[in-house]
């Protein structure tokens, strides 16, 4: 087996204030977020222009962070908030739910297309590329945590974490997902949009491929403790959810190609007509 290397989850200490890794990964996320959108809106088929890209990302991560905090007490710990609605805002102690986070940012790209005079369509697929990179890094900031960790295996790769009261040797799970939802879905995304694709093609495949690649890693993850299986013996609730991601994406990518045109970009004309309006004041 390999050893599990040590690294301490508090990156940063300052008296009192405590700063995780994992805290700063989703900043990193965003980062690279803003860097790759900056990229993108220079495409003459971007929905969305340079000056834009700022408020964009500040929206998606609202989202994220909301749908993502929601989603995990209503999909994974629903009788604890019930019982201490207060422990919604418990952040510190841990809790996020891409599905949650995923919800969370569709409904602030939906706010934010209406504010800049886009559509949702054509908004969602700029974005959907954005995204695995941040996944990534959250999944490297879960390794760092020791958390969400894998199943017992004897594979040549798997590993003790000391946290585990159990110490059993365990599937680095954590690195399978930030390899296959940060690295592989990242680069398929982004070549795949490269060129105009039809709308929701982009973000029909992202939806499609993140269901797929969840619920082939959660073959080999750790069930959440308090929820264990939900069907058939084997199914994990990330399964479970996994499922409507991959019919709902295969869908979208179908419609997409048998009804929608290619886009048509915004980027030159937006940017004279805010040049003008501004050489007018």
């Amino acid at each position: 087996m390999l050893t599990y290397p040590e690294i301490d989850p508090v990156a940063l200490a300052i008296g009192p204030l405590k700063i995780h890794w994992y805290g700063l990964m989703y900043l990193a996320g965003f980062v690279a977020a803003w860097w790759l959108a900056m990229r993108r809106a220079a495409r003459p088929w971007s929905p969305v222009i340079k000056s834009e890209v700022e408020d964009l990302i500040l929206f998606c991560a609202i989202g994220v962070v909301v749908g993502g905090r929601l989603g995990y007490m209503f999909f994974y710990n629903f009788p604890e908030l019930v019982a201490h609605p207060l422990s919604l805002f418990k952040v510190w102690e841990g809790g996020m739910s891409f599905h949650g986070g995923l919800i969370g940012v569709m409904l602030a790209a939906a706010i934010y297309a209406r504010r800049i005079g886009t559509t949702f369509p054509a908004l969602i697929d700029f974005v959907a590329p954005l995204v695995p990179i941040g996944l990534g890094l959250g999944r490297i900031g879960n390794f760092i945590g020791q958390e969400l960790w894998g199943r017992q295996t004897d594979v040549p790769w798997g590993m003790v974490f000391p946290k585990d009261p159990e110490l059993l040797v365990r599937h680095p799970s954590q690195l399978y997902q930030a390899f296959l939802e940060g690295l592989v879905l990242f680069v398929v995304l982004w070549l795949f949009s490269s060129k105009p694709r039809p709308r929701l093609a982009v973000g029909g495949l992202f939806v499609m491929l993140y269901g797929i690649f969840r619920f082939l890693v959660e073959f080999v993850r750790e069930p959440d403790g308090h929820i264990g299986f939900d069907l058939f013996g084997w199914m994990t609730r990330g399964q479970l959810l996994s499922l409507p991601m991959i019919a709902a994406g295969l869908a979208l990518l179908i419609w997409s190609y048998r009804t929608q045109p290619l886009p048509e970009g915004r980027s030159e004309q937006v940017e004279d007509l805010k040049s003008a309006k501004g050489a007018s004041k």
